[in-house]
Formats: C-alpha cells, sequence, structure tokens
C-alpha cells in the first residue's frame, strides 16, 4: 500500500487595514508596505513575519495605499511599471484595488462617512476577489474594518479568527453595504443587528447591522489584546462598553473561545540602536546614556538643564475620555510645587484638544522651565522614552497599551492605572524582593496618581547603585518579555487549535 501523501501546511490569510512592515522575500512589493494608525499595525507586522520565516504559508490582504506606500503609478516607467503590476499576482500580498485607498495620507478618516466608504472598498475585494483567489484554511480579521468578513467566513466553512484591538464599533444598513457591492443576503443571518431580525427584506431597510459585534458574533474564535481587559469586557467593569459587545463577548468566553494576547512594540523601539536618541545605550551603560538624552531633551524643550532632575514623561495622546490626562491637570502645578528643591519636571509630548489645559497651567504659574508641553513628533517622543526617569499613563481603561512597555526597554519606570493592558504589564515595585517594574494606583482618582507619584520620587531618592540596578533589571525583563516572538506564538498557538494541525511541518 502507498503511503498516504503529507498534508499541504495550512494556508493563513490575515486581513489588517493597517500595517507597519512585511518581511522581504513576501513579494516585490514588500519593502513599500508601510501604513500605520497603531498598535494593530505592529501585532499584524510581527505576526506575518513570524509566520513566514517559519515557513507557514501565509498571506496577508492590504488595501492599496498608493501615496503612503509612496507609489507614484504615473511616474513609473514601462520597466518599472511592469514589475509593479506584477504585484497582483505575488503569491502572498494582495491588496484591496479601489481608488478610495490611493491618495489617503492616513489610515483613519474624521468623517464618518470617509471610514464607511474604505470600510466597505475593502471588504468588498477581500470578499468577492482575495478570499477565492487565496483559498484559505483560516482566515485572520482585526477590528470593525474587517466586521463583516467572519460571517462570510462562517458561511462558507473557513474558520475565522477576530481580534479586537480596540472597542470601536460602527453600524450601516444591510442596503447600504450592499450598494458598497458586497452580496450581503448570502450571509446577512450570521451578522448582528441593532435589534433581532425578521425577513431579509424587512432587516435589509431598518435594522442596522453592528460591524464589530458582526465580527465577534460571527467568528470562531476571538481575542483582546490583553487577558486583564477580556476579564473585565466580562464582568462589566466598563459602562461605555455596549451590552452586545460585552454579551457577545462573554459568550464566546463561555465557549472557550476566547483570550487575551498582549500587543508587543516594534522592534525598532531598542536604545542601543535608535538612532533618533543623543547617545544610545544598553542595560548596562543606561546611566550615562540617560544622563546624555536628559540633557538634550532638556535643552530642546526648554527646560532647566539638570542631569541629576527627575523627569517625567507623558507621550500618549490627550484624550480626556480614555487617557486620563485630566488627574495630571488637577495634580500637576502641586506636584512641580511640593518637589521643588528637588527639581520636579514634566514633558508632554502629545496631541489632542487637551493640550490647551497643560498650557494655561504652564503660563498661569511660570513653570516653563519645569514643565515643557508640546505636540507629538516621532523623533522628539523617543528621545522623551530614553531621557525620563518616569512615563505617566493613568489610562481610565486601557485595551492593551505600548507606551508602558516602550518605556520599560528604554529604562523609565511606568507610573500607571492598575487597568487592562497596564495590569498586565506593570507589576508595582519592590525594590526589597527585586520585583515589580514600575507604580500602578488601583482607584482612577487625582489622589491615586499623586500617590503612585509620590512613590515614584521616594524611589528616585534611594541611593545610585539602587536605582541602577533596578532599571538595568528592569530594561533586561522588558526586552525579554515584550517582543513580537512571544506576541505571535501565541497567535500561532489559537491558529493550531482552530486547525487542529501544525502550521508548518515537523523537521
Amino acid at each position: 500500500m502507498n503511503a498516504a501523501l503529507p498534508k499541504p501546511s495550512p494556508r493563513i490569510l490575515i486581513v489588517t487595514p493597517e500595517i507597519t512592515y512585511l518581511p522581504q522575500g513576501m513579494g516585490n512589493m514588500a519593502n513599500r508596505m508601510k501604513a500605520k494608525a497603531g498598535g494593530l499595525a505592529d501585532v499584524s507586522a510581527s505576526l506575518v513575519s513570524a509566520l513566514f520565516h517559519l515557513g507557514a504559508d501565509v498571506h496577508v490582504a492590504l488595501p492599496h495605499y498608493r501615496r503612503m506606500f509612496h507609489m507614484d503609478v504615473n511616474r513609473l516607467i514601462s520597466e518599472e511599471l511592469r514589475i509593479y503590476l506584477s504585484h497582483l499576482s505575488d503569491n502572498r500580498i494582495h491588496l484591496a484595488e479601489d481608488r478610495v485607498f490611493y491618495y489617503r495620507d492616513r489610515i483613519y478618516s474624521s468623517y464618518l462617512e470617509d471610514s464607511f466608504k474604505v470600510s466597505l472598498a475593502f471588504q468588498r475585494e477581500v470578499l468577492n476577489n482575495i478570499i477565492p483567489r487565496v483559498n484559505p484554511d483560516l482566515i485572520h480579521c482585526n477590528d470593525w474594518m474587517t466586521g463583516l468578513i467572519p460571517a462570510m467566513s462562517r458561511r462558507i466553512g473557513v474558520p475565522c479568527l477576530f481580534t479586537l484591538h480596540n472597542i470601536h464599533t460602527q453600524k450601516m444598513s444591510l442596503e447600504k453595504i450592499e450598494d458598497g457591492g458586497i452580496d450581503a443576503a448570502e450571509f446577512w443571518r450570521h451578522l448582528y443587528y441593532e435589534r433581532t431580525p425578521g425577513s431579509y427584506e424587512e432587516t435589509r431597510w431598518s435594522n442596522p447591522v453592528d460591524l464589530l459585534t458582526s465580527g465577534i458574533f460571527a467568528s470562531h474564535y476571538i481575542n483582546t489584546v490583553s487577558p486583564t481587559f477580556l476579564r473585565e469586557i466580562v464582568d462589566g467593569q466598563h459602562s461605555f462598553i455596549p451590552e452586545q459587545i460585552r454579551r457577545e463577548v462573554t459568550a464566546k468566553q463561555a465557549a472557550g473561545c476566547a483570550v487575551g494576547i498582549l500587543n508587543a512594540p516594534d522592534e525598532d523601539f531598542n536604545p542601543a540602536t535608535d538612532e533618533a536618541i543623543a547617545r544610545t545605550y544598553t542595560p548596562e551603560t543606561h546611566p550615562q546614556g540617560k544622563r546624555a538624552n536628559k540633557v538634550a531633551l532638556q535643552e530642546r524643550l526648554g527646560l532647566s538643564v539638570n542631569p541629576d532632575a527627575p523627569l517625567f514623561y507623558w507621550p500618549s495622546r490627550l484624550d480626556p475620555m480614555q487617557k486620563g490626562c485630566q488627574l495630571l491637570t488637577d495634580c500637576l502645578y502641586r506636584i512641580v510645587a511640593d518637589y521643588w528643591d528637588q527639581h520636579l519636571q514634566v514633558a508632554v509630548i502629545a496631541n489632542g484638544s487637551y493640550q490647551r489645559h497643560f498650557h494655561e497651567i504652564v503660563r498661569q504659574h511660570g513653570i516653563q522651565d519645569r514643565v515643557a508641553v508640546c505636540d507629538f513628533e516621532e523623533d522628539l517622543s523617543r528621545l522623551g522614552y530614553a531621557a525620563s526617569d518616569f512615563m505617566l499613563m493613568p489610562s481610565r481603561f486601557e485595551p492593551c497599551g505600548l507606551p508602558q512597555m516602550i518605556c520599560q526597554i528604554y529604562g523609565s519606570l511606568p507610573v500607571v492605572h492598575d487597568t487592562g493592558g497596564l495590569h498586565d504589564t506593570v507589576d508595582h515595585l519592590d525594590i526589597e524582593t527585586e520585583t515589580g517594574n514600575g507604580f500602578a494606583f488601583k482607584h482612577y482618582d487625582t489622589a491615586g496618581l499623586r500617590w503612585a507619584v509620590d512613590q515614584a520620587m521616594w524611589f528616585h531618592s534611594q541611593p545610585p547603585e539602587v536605582k541602577e540596578t533596578t532599571v538595568a533589571r528592569v530594561m533586561n525583563e522588558s526586552l525579554e518579555h515584550f517582543n513580537h516572538t512571544v506576541t505571535a506564538r501565541q497567535y500561532i498557538d489559537i491558529y493550531e487549535s482552530m486547525l487542529q494541525r501544525p502550521l508548518v511541518k515537523e523537521l
């Protein structure tokens, strides 16, 4: 009897509206593929790269952001155009084609109607062209912009993982979905509606589809981007999370089909190699490196130049609904005044309408040499991590968060509210037992933040050898724990569980 032929490696299709990079070898356009708005881009890139280098049959579907990919078709000579067009037949990169993508300079728009157009065009191309061409064994979708795809995936019997990077959702009618070129009649029963659907015709006109909840409802497996945020959703700890989302996430968890997986920072966040900072350094050389970077930041922002001054850094967008910036403004002047003799400084490098409140406090009290507030710039933000002793992130809620991980890699200890992904990545520091990596407060209020700042300042008052040993330990541990290899391995474990076979052949 002839031996059975080995099964081919399962084919994985990752559907994402954003990505940081693609590995060389995936296709002739891989080095151009960068369109990032947040952590989703980093996770998508790390997962695709890890799967590709393992030898898995991984494919990625992206919108074709010509401008963001720095591709001006009109200026190509014939040979370049031939190479450019050949990406359409690349085996692994599948670009959704529509002019709504071509001329964009950012992924998401502040105009809801524009976001709807982009989402529908992307999903139309994935459903009508990319899935039939790839013929995947498993589909991995991300956030509301891919929320229709799990319903079709269930209709055709292909396992689907749906990742919630955030909790935002949008609603639109079946009529609008079908006018966008998607034949939702094929899978309308697998979608989640504002109310219990009756007939198709009645539902099509008057019963909006909830896109994020549809992705959760129809998918075979879901994950949030931190274990604690998953638990907080199920336990109903956040009143802003719609009840239908909480209910469907709870149902998935009860069925054993939900898990939390932490994101990880982009691998180029490393003070040993970061070209944006004034002086590179390692855990072993961080005392000298951080002093040099602190002076560079102080000079650039107009703060008093003092390498011994304790420096607190705010890198997150100034969003009072989530990030807790009002907690800092409520106690900012008092913190600076109470630690005036210790020369405490605060650097806010972040955008948002709430920025004006910081400017008003600085002007009112004349503390420009102690508190600096400026718009976000990538290089300046990186210098902030390298220069600071402490990083402020008192979020009301946090699905995952990356700054609290990045700062530890750069030797800046996080001051955070104990919630979501912050709970999973920050343990309160204990120098006696040589454990912990930051300062976490339990109660979301100004007093809680002030307590955590006081704890940080107590640490800053410790002897240099204690501080240097602690910071070096935190830096080494963060490099080991917060990386794409760890994150990708957990996603691969889910894939293999869903497929009930390994992704790559045993050697």
